[in-house]
């Protein structure tokens, strides 16, 4: 069968126009030539050739046709209803579409995040000038007040409060706490390190471990590592030790050979030491200074030998020992004070053999107790304080060391650990003092680091201050007294954390949950097995106890046989029975005469010789007796009557 192909053509609309125009032309795409040739020119379908056979066919089976009827389109029905819906869709100009679009994606581009709600409708334009004004107001407010509030807060020290820990009955020559705020660690004269949590802690302050790391050596400086992780211990021994925050032991650092006179080829400090820093940049390197002259730089992974030595020497090119010591905040400058009186800094960025800067006559000849950099934002962080036991505290500008830009004097310093530092934000610096003949207490010192003023004082009785801690993130203040007690220094409004979570803790009494009763439950009906013994009187029990051989402890009875490793006959221990056997086999009268018991063997000592008589037979056979000299008289006194 051949069928003819119906060519209608393309058919392409363009709903986007504008329906203005649509109705002005009233032609949509191409579709008026295809409409008019149907109007014009009806599709006529030839007729097949089997078309009898089927006619036939529906006679025979008394049908009409087969099958539904095919559903039949009218086309221009269809032009007629789209372009209707095409005109009520494109209302909007296409210029005006055109514009939204280019919006839309600006805003897009420029907006960041979520989009706003649309249940935030659009504000009129005098409102929210006049909302914009009011909040431009209350920022202006609120910024002012901050700024006054940041003014008055500069320099002020938290002293409202006071707290005490007592660590011992020595002085506290030691004291550190971690970066975090969480803990304290201080050590003392009388060999103990304490650990303090505060979190843990309530109103009692009882440290949560004390132990002795050093053994017999006391603790002169403890520092916490950057990370809060180690402590640092520094005691009098030539070996320093590296703890955890629980107290145990990590590592401890190789000791010297005391025979070598250069120490550059010792491994590690021939005598004790005396100080010891964190490098603030490297957590892996820590400073120690000793006695032996050197300062060295250790690295943790390696405790078996020192990573740098530092050879110190004074005026007469003798050597010295440094006795403080710190980093500055960088890491690049190494500090350390001398009992000559000489400040010396060292490069770290350079080769170590001579220091970068020296002041040789910084102090007297006394020791340094503490060097403390400034923090970094002030004055490029180039302050320094140097403190000695020559009741001086000093304040130095490492970019010119000629001469102290201040000078404290009458600072009395028993301890060679006196502290000094500057506060968290470099606006005060303190430094404590001790107890001077005819004085009744101690002072502990804030000056303004601008004018050098003396800005606060808070005298502490019947104790020196030694160490001291200004905690940045605690804003509290921790002083080791030389009474054995820690002062905990706060203000309400501006200290967060630390000792104000403990001091207001009361103190829960542990409940015992065992109890012990004294009732007596009486069983008259019980089994023979389980019924208990009636309650007797305090002298019947006492005399029970006194038969119980247990309970009375009565010693052990005189043995008649051989029982657990003794025996019962002469001798109840082993030596005593050879004596016994062996030793005494021939008995000897007490009443016997000496004399007659030795010369009754003389006979047979003279038939029968055995010690002396062969020994001399051939070199002296007669035997030669000591005789009397002339004009001697004998020892024996002559009997007169």
């Amino acid at each position: 069968m051949n069928k003819k192909k119906i060519n209608i053509g393309k058919i392409s609309c363009n709903f986007g126009q504008n329906a203005e125009v649509v109705e002005a032309t009233g032609k949509i795409g191409t579709i008026e030539k295809i409409s008019s040739g149907i109007q014009q020119k009806p599709i006529q379908i030839e007729s097949l050739d089997d078309d009898n056979e089927q006619q036939t066919m529906k006679d025979i089976m008394g049908i009409t046709t087969f099958g539904k009827k095919a559903k039949s389109f009218d086309v221009q029905e269809m032009m007629i209803q789209v372009t209707k819906t095409a005109r009520e869709i494109t209302k909007v100009p296409e210029a005006d579409s055109k514009e939204s679009d280019n919006s839309e994606s600006s805003e897009d581009d420029e907006f960041i995040g979520p989009p706003i709600p649309k249940f935030y409708g659009v504000q009129p334009e005098k409102e929210t000038k006049k909302k914009l004004k009011e909040k431009l107001d209350d920022n202006t407010d609120e910024d002012e007040d901050s700024d006054s509030e940041s003014e008055e807060q500069k320099g002020l020290i938290p002293c409202t409060h006071k707290a005490q820990m007592t660590h011992g009955n020595k002085a506290v020559t030691a004291l550190s706490a971690d970066p975090s705020g969480a803990r304290l660690a201080s050590g003392s004269v009388d060999y103990d390190v304490s650990f303090w949590d505060f979190a843990g802690m309530d109103s009692t302050m009882r440290s949560f471990r004390t132990l002795q790391p050093c053994d017999n050596h006391p603790i002169r400086v403890l520092r916490y590592s950057v990370t809060g992780d180690l402590l640092l211990v520094i005691s009098g021994a030539a070996q320093a030790k590296i703890l955890d925050r629980d107290g145990f032991e990590q590592l401890e650092t190789v000791k010297g050979d005391m025979y070598i006179t250069d120490q550059a080829k010792t491994k590690g400090h021939t005598a004790g030491l005396l100080s010891g820093a964190w490098n603030p940049v490297n957590r892996q390197e820590f400073l120690t200074t000793s006695a032996d002259g050197t300062a060295r730089i250790w690295d943790l992974n390696n405790s078996k030998n020192h990573k740098t030595l530092v050879k110190l020497r004074s005026q007469n090119g003798l050597k010295t020992f440094p006795t403080a010591c710190s980093f500055s905040r960088d890491g690049r400058i190494l500090a350390c004070g001398c009992p000559d009186g000489s400040l010396q800094l060292w490069d770290m960025r350079k080769s170590i053999v001579s220091p970068a800067s020296l002041v040789r006559n910084a102090h007297q000849q006394a020791e340094f107790t503490c060097i403390s950099y400034a923090h970094i934002g002030h004055f490029a962080a180039s302050l320094l304080l140097t403190r000695s036991c020559d009741d001086t505290l000093k304040v130095w500008d490492q970019r010119s060391l000629k001469q102290p830009i201040h000078k404290e004097v009458e600072l009395f310093a028993r301890y060679d650990t006196t502290d000094c530092l500057f506060s968290p934000d470099d606006s005060v610096f303190v430094t404590g003092t001790s107890i001077n003949k005819g004085e009744t207490d101690a002072k502990l010192l804030f000056y303004d680091t601008e004018t050098f003023t003396l800005k606060h004082s808070i005298s502490s009785p019947n104790s020196h201050v030694i160490k001291i801690i200004w905690h940045p993130k605690l804003n509290q203040i921790f002083v080791g007294t030389g009474s054995g007690i820690i002062d905990c220094y706060y203000d309400d409004k501006v200290s967060l954390r630390g000792i104000t979570l403990c001091a207001a803790k009361l103190h829960r009494r542990v409940k015992h949950a065992e109890v012990v009763s004294t009732q007596q439950v009486i069983t008259p009906h019980a089994l023979p097995l389980f019924r208990q013994e009636r309650r007797k009187t305090s002298r019947k029990q006492m005399e029970k106890d006194r038969l119980d051989p247990v309970k009375s402890r009565r010693p052990d009875l005189p043995i008649t046989s051989g029982q657990g490793g003794r025996l019962a006959s002469s001798g109840g221990t082993l030596s005593s029975y050879v004596i016994r056997n062996l030793g005494l086999s021939k008995r000897v009268d007490d009443d016997q005469d000496p004399r007659e018991a030795i010369l009754k063997y003389a006979k047979e000592a003279e038939e029968n010789p055995y010690w002396i008589a062969p020994a001399y037979s051939k070199t002296q056979p007669k035997s030669i007796l000591e005789g009397l000299e002339d004009g001697e008289t004998s020892a024996k006194k002559q009997k007169t009557e």
